[in-house]
């Protein structure tokens, strides 16, 4: 018998938060049997319903988003402010796919025959098999769970082992609202439960957010029982440049919050800080200043600026990387080491971090560290900046920070990143842009956006020829050679 997957407050972890039971294979078939079923009638539904339905969500989302929020802190250790803006992308995704349903859904394109009509529409893969992290365990599954509904599919979703209880809760309000309940169902476990699913060959997509080497495996796996569309979003080395000339107060500001906000565990949080060497100094004396005077804690109290890490596992694997950057030369000029917090017993929490010394080639400018680390890295000018951020076998986000427009619209054609922020930290995404990344950040998907129900859907061609007699395309309307 299957042991029961229990998620604990990483403040406390001594406190279970929720406890569900692992899935096995059969109840992994059983699921997906579900959802078939349903998917065929839901495919029948006309999309503005599907539409209406999803609208229904995100009212019962904002509806208990107090509640909510304060599970997502509980669970995964987000601040109660993050918490919230968790929740709130959730609802926010609910209105802007709602609004698709209503919006085109292909193209019609001129024939080079007369009497003859051609045009696109969207067709349902079936069902969509999605497997989702902890660091937004509202926010992640809106983003796949809501397009896939629109464009028709049913959904399988395995939640991190981590945030069982916020997955479970975002479903359970959904099929609340009129989703039908079988199209929507929810499995536990570990790797093993996601290769179950990635591999079954009911499955036709297969979604997936979370590490390089896991995404990998993912891809894999679901390649063996014939072809499936696969997206990946797999993470990211981000990076924020200041020119000499930037609004100090405005770097300092969103270098705080890219590289503290959730801990440094977003895919997109700011992990290398590229200074030109003029203000260089400047910009890390008051960066060392606020990271020192951010207040670790219970992040279900409204003061406390920064939560723990996910567990104790990701506590040590952050507090090695820093060990390895002093070992190859950086040195640590703020926090660097793990922080015991009153009343959080056992909490995994790691102090703001700031590296200066860091060098290309160091282990800690090259790898995600998902934590809040940031390293500082001096640069002459303007190009060596832009060399230095997409020297990275990641293409997520980047940021530049300066006063010059010609400057800034440079760089936003020339780092090699899926999202380009200008005076802003490389966090921010908004719902209704495609999200995703370059080079090992990901497969080439884009979720969010328009793009969203692209990823969950085929494009069908459709041809009406209303002559009454064959007309021979590229044949009857040109001369023979």
């Amino acid at each position: 018998m299957a042991e029961d997957l229990v998620s604990v407050n990483p403040a406390r972890p001594g406190e279970v938060v929720a406890s569900f039971p692992t899935t096995d294979e059969a109840g992994i078939d059983a699921a997906v049997e579900r959802v078939r079923v349903a998917q065929h009638a839901w495919s029948a539904v006309p999309v503005p319903a599907r539409a209406e339905a999803i609208a229904a969500c995100g009212a019962a989302l904002a509806a208990h988003k107090g509640d909510l929020a304060r599970l997502v802190s509980r669970e995964v250790g987000k601040v109660l402010v993050e918490a919230a803006g968790d929740v709130q992308e959730a609802i926010d995704m609910a209105a802007f796919v709602a609004g698709l349903g209503r919006a085109p859904w292909g193209e019609t394109v001129p024939c080079e025959m007369p009497d003859k009509l051609a045009f696109t529409t969207r067709h349902p893969v079936g069902i969509v098999a999605t497997i989702t992290p902890w660091n937004f365990p509202v926010a992640i599954p809106s983003w796949k769970v809501f397009p896939a509904l629109l464009a028709g599919n049913g959904v399988v979703i395995k939640p991190s082992e981590h945030a069982p209880a916020c997955c479970e809760t975002f479903v359970e309000l959904c099929t609340a609202s009129g989703i039908p309940r079988e199209l929507v169902q929810v499995v536990h476990g570990g790797g093993e439960a996601g290769a179950l699913l990635t591999r079954h060959r009911a499955v036709r997509a297969v979604s997936f957010t979370g590490s390089v080497p896991t995404g990998r495996k993912v891809a894999a796996a679901a390649m063996e029982c014939g072809p499936k569309l696969v997206s990946l979003e797999l993470g990211g080395k981000n990076a924020m440049i200041v020119l000499d000339d930037a609004d100090l107060d405005l770097v300092v500001d969103g270098a705080v919050f890219g590289a503290f906000g959730t801990s440094g565990q977003r895919c997109t949080s700011t992990s290398r800080l590229v200074v030109q060497r003029g203000v260089h100094d400047g910009v890390v004396d008051r960066v060392v200043h606020r990271a020192r005077s951010l207040v670790l804690g219970d992040p279900t109290v409204a003061t406390t600026d920064v939560g723990p890490v996910i567990d104790r596992r990701a506590l040590d694997r952050i507090d090695a990387m820093v060990r390895a950057a002093v070992d190859e030369g950086a040195s640590i000029v703020a926090g660097g080491e793990p922080v015991a917090v009153t009343g959080c017993e056992g909490g995994s929490f790691y102090a703001p971090t700031v590296l200066v010394g860091v060098e290309r080639h160091h282990r800690i400018a090259r790898e995600e560290v998902f934590g809040p680390v940031l390293a500082v890295m001096p640069v002459d000018d303007f190009e060596e900046a832009v060399d230095t951020v997409n020297d990275s076998r990641y293409g997520l986000s980047a940021a530049i920070y300066t006063r010059d427009v010609n400057a800034a619209m440079r760089a936003t054609q020339r780092l090699d990143t899926g999202i380009v922020y200008v005076n802003a930290p490389t966090i921010g995404a908004e719902i209704q842009l495609p999200f995703g990344g370059t080079k090992h950040t990901g497969n080439g998907y884009r979720e969010a956006g328009r793009r969203g129900v692209e990823q969950f859907s085929e494009t069908k061609t459709v041809y009406v020829d209303y002559s009454g007699r064959l007309q021979r395309a590229q044949i009857d309307n040109r001369p023979p050679v």
